[in-house]
């Protein structure tokens, strides 16, 4: 009895031990390793024609690139929401804002610190500036702008460009854009020398003239 338990011990640690090396030398590649079972000694593969990844099908071209052929389209492609203006200012002031400023000026503290100043989003050109062309240049970068298309998703470039024509739409404002009423001026600021990391302090105005003083 006690040695046909040691021989069926021993055939299921033969047993066992088949299974593990079978699974550990089984033929495979290296990674960029030479190979001479193919012509071209190259053991990676290209994919097949065609093949296209997980999640990268990228059927709505317009979406992915901002362009209607080799221009620059004029239309969001999908609804503007109060959601999406929050999304894009929330991205704006993290990705564009340490250059073009949070009112979009060109005036940020990266510039201020030498590096080269951009446009500002308020001159004519850029005002009128179709929005599909904001989308490329966050794709591709532009001139000393690197391109942002790692760091910032397509549908987060298309918040970002909301809220861009928002912001221009918000510092050019007539009369008639706020439905007859006035546009309230702000209140002179006064900018803390130093480093410039301190908040605006907001000047004490003036009271009208023949109020009582308290």
């Amino acid at each position: 009895m006690v040695r046909l338990r040691i021989a069926a011990g021993l055939l299921v640690s033969v047993v066992l031990v088949g299974c593990r090396n079978d699974m550990h030398d089984q033929p495979r590649f290296k990674p960029l390793a030479e190979s001479d079972f193919y012509s071209d000694l190259r053991s990676s593969r290209a994919p097949v024609d065609g093949t296209v990844a997980r999640g990268q099908l990228n059927e709505d071209t317009y979406f992915y690139t901002g362009k209607i052929g080799a221009n620059p389209g004029d239309y969001m492609p999908f609804p503007v929401t109060e959601e999406v203006l929050t999304r894009g200012r929330e991205r704006f002031n993290i990705y564009c804002a340490p250059c073009h400023s949070r009112a979009g000026d060109g005036n940020g503290m990266i510039p201020q610190r030498g590096y080269r100043h951009p446009p500002s989003y308020h001159q004519d050109r850029l005002r009128k500036a179709p929005l599909g062309y904001f989308f490329d240049v966050m794709t591709n970068g532009f001139g000393a702008m690197p391109d942002y298309s790692m760091q910032i998703t397509p549908r987060d470039r298309w918040n970002i460009v909301a809220y861009i024509r928002a912001l221009q739409l918000s510092q050019n404002a007539s009369v008639a854009d706020t439905g007859g009423q006035p546009i309230p001026s702000a209140p002179p600021r006064f900018e803390e020398p130093g480093s410039g990391a301190t908040l605006p302090v907001e000047l004490p105005q003036p009271k009208p003239s023949g109020e009582e003083q308290k």
